[in-house]
């Protein structure tokens, strides 16, 4: 007897082939239309995003392209979420809808920090992307990515999630968490487009690529976009907080770990804190460990940057720092970060 399998996700039914295994040409078909289905529901949310810079001429200026690249509308009434690298620097940005109209876009903020920027376009009634959860993606998973690479509209290409949880630096040096790497191809042009899962959920924002390499690309997780678009919409900007050391993960030996009952064996070594900063007025010098931020323990620069970005300026915060095998309690008042810059490399920065 002939096994049936009925997939609840995508409301396929896929014959068996009498020896209890879906047909290839049946698998195949399931995967097409669920590719197509995607392509049919998030394809008219995505726009292509054309950026203007004037440039000198024989008489006066004239605008010129300098970029190109994608974005998606992420509600009915204009808003457009896309790479903050797509828009850098312009002057005029235009946007082409799937439906070929064209509209002048503003940027409404920019997070050079997450690559992340927001626009907004004087449209309403506007198709507009569902926005999935990215921490329920898993290696394996089908995802779609779907953009205008090299100025051809409406590009589809599908992969699978290859990793989750990866890190990727901004040019700013700060560090994106949670990165989602796929193989589902990506050109220049497809930055700041969707990859969506297989029910038509965004799940991150197309970002990256590595050059001379092979299905290596990289989107920022759509919870990470989430937040930031809250932010940006009600601000313009993203204010995050400041603490002014520089340092490097640490082991510490084990006798101090057990005799101090501390939750990690590892802390920030202090490099440099900076004369004037909330770290210097709270008493940190170079040479501490510092072992913990608030109520979260700080086993490296990774957890200290996560943990700086879920609090704000103007927030008073315990600090939990090693000197001389001795524990300091100390406090320190925040302040709100310098203003991102491009670090060369992509690397390094204070915190």
């Amino acid at each position: 007897m002939s096994a049936t399998l009925i997939t609840q996700r995508d409301d396929l039914v896929l014959r068996g082939n009498g020896a209890g295994e879906p047909d290839d040409a049946d698998l195949l078909d399931a995967y097409s239309r669920a590719v197509t289905r995607v392509v049919r529901e998030v394809g008219p949310a995505v726009v292509h995003i054309a950026a203007y810079r004037p440039v000198p001429r024989e008489h006066g200026q004239a605008p010129a392209l300098v970029g190109a690249g994608s974005g998606v509308v992420i509600t009915p009434d204009g808003y457009v979420l896309t790479n903050s690298h797509v828009v850098e620097g312009a002057a005029r940005l235009e946007v082409t809808l799937a439906d070929e109209r064209v509209f002048p876009a503003e940027v409404v903020g920019t997070d050079p920090d997450t690559d992340l920027a927001v626009l907004r376009i004087p449209a309403h009634g506007l198709p507009a992307a569902t926005l999935g959860d990215s921490a329920r993606l898993q290696p394996g998973q089908l995802v779609i990515a779907i953009g205008n690479p090299f100025g051809f509209q409406a590009t589809v290409t599908a992969g699978v999630v290859s990793a989750v949880g990866r890190s990727l630096r901004s040019q700013t040096g700060w560090i994106i968490e949670n990165i989602i790497q796929t193989d589902a191809a990506l050109n220049p042009g497809n930055s700041g487009g969707p990859l969506v899962d297989s029910r038509g959920q965004v799940v991150g924002i197309n970002t990256a690529i590595i050059q001379f390499a092979q299905g290596i690309c990289f989107a920022v997780p759509i919870n990470t976009a989430r937040w930031v678009v809250g932010l940006l919409i009600r601000d313009g900007r993203v204010r995050r907080a400041f603490l002014g050391v520089t340092g490097h993960r640490r082991p510490l030996p084990r006798r101090l770990v057990v005799e101090h009952r501390l939750p990690e064996e590892s802390g920030v070594y202090l490099v440099q804190v900076s004369p004037g900063t909330p770290a210097w007025m709270a008493g940190l010098r170079p040479g501490d460990v510092l072992l913990a931020l608030g109520e979260e323990p700080i086993p490296s620069v990774d957890a200290l940057q996560r943990q700086l970005a879920r609090l704000r300026p103007g927030e008073v915060v315990s600090l939990r720092a090693l000197r001389d095998e001795r524990i300091l309690e100390l406090m320190a008042t925040l302040e709100e970060a310098p203003a991102p810059r491009p670090v060369p490399g992509g690397r390094g920065a204070g915190r």
